[in-house]
């Protein structure tokens, strides 16, 4: 499969070949299920890559310019197919392509359920991965609107993979809905939740202890509480703080080895900047901690 490069990079970069590149970043603007009134999650990746390049490249936490330590390719966002099954295994193969390169892919979404795509490319290189999620919802229902391919199934559909094991960050609703909660309850030993409701409690050492060595990270970003992430198709408060969720994140890329990423389901909303520096700025601390190792 020929991997195309964008015009339009991240960070306005030079773009390089994915085979010169330390982290390639993949837009896909999957857009098939949605929430509420809010469409747009289809804008989501290409609204981070145009908001990147007004970010500070100084991190000043690291004491570094990541941009000029890690190499970074943008590929050109491809044509999502019409049927979601086929998008998601669209995006499986660009995955798969990236790994056979031995380079870290980072899916830029677009709706949730494109996780199955990586996490499927995943299994095919590690066998065994922890899928560490940072989310408002669990995501656990079995099929939802008729469908398995949806954002509210996608974890319960990586767990059905097998050499799975899940993490959960931020969680503050679970539904009754196709045995969700039962499924949840059922399956202890291989889901570990930490609730938005228990935030003062949790431990970060009890959250790395919770992962196996490799980590693949989805990050939906209503994960943010709503008054941080308003640009999602079902804002909720109650949710992450930026620090809160640097501070775990730093936490478990000292640890474990991250093997793979997503940021998705950014939904922008016109006049309204912020959210996507914040969606922007996660994704450049992301690959400065990965690269950090």
């Amino acid at each position: 499969m020929e991997l195309k490069l964008s015009q339009k990079t991240f960070l306005e970069l030079k773009n390089i070949p994915p085979r010169e590149a330390d982290v390639v970043l993949i837009p896909f603007g999957l857009e098939k299920t949605i929430e509420y009134g809010t469409k747009g999650t289809k804008k989501g990746p290409q609204r981070i890559i145009e908001i990147s390049p007004n970010l500070e490249f100084f991190d000043e936490d690291q004491e570094r310019e990541i941009d000029k330590e890690v190499k970074i390719s943008t590929l050109q966002e491809p044509k999502i197919v019409k049927s979601h099954e086929d998008a998601i295994k669209h995006l499986e193969e660009i995955v798969g392509e990236v790994y056979g390169m031995d380079k870290f892919p980072f899916a830029l979404g677009g709706e949730h359920s494109l996780t199955l795509g990586p996490v499927r490319a995943a299994l095919k290189k590690y066998k065994n991965i922890s899928i560490l999620q940072f989310d408002a919802h669990a995501d656990l229902r079995d099929e939802y609107e008729g469908s398995i391919y949806n954002h509210a199934s996608v974890m319960r559909q990586c767990l059905k993979l097998g050499g799975t094991k899940l993490t959960q960050i931020g969680i503050r609703n679970i539904s009754t809905d196709t045995n969700e909660f039962v499924f949840w309850k059922e399956n202890q030993s291989r889901i570990k939740t930490f609730w938005a409701k228990d935030m003062a409690k949790w431990k970060t050492s009890e959250i790395v202890k919770s992962l196996d060595e490799n980590v693949y990270l989805t990050f939906d970003v209503d994960a943010f509480d709503c008054s941080l992430m308003p640009s999602v198709g079902t804002p909720e408060p109650g949710g992450l703080q930026w620090f809160q969720a640097m501070d775990i994140l730093k936490a478990v890329a000292a640890k474990r080895k991250i093997i793979g990423a997503d940021v998705v389901e950014l939904s922008p909303i016109k006049g309204l900047y912020a959210p996507d520096f914040v969606a922007a700025k996660l994704v450049y601390k992301i690959i400065g901690l990965f690269c950090s190792k």
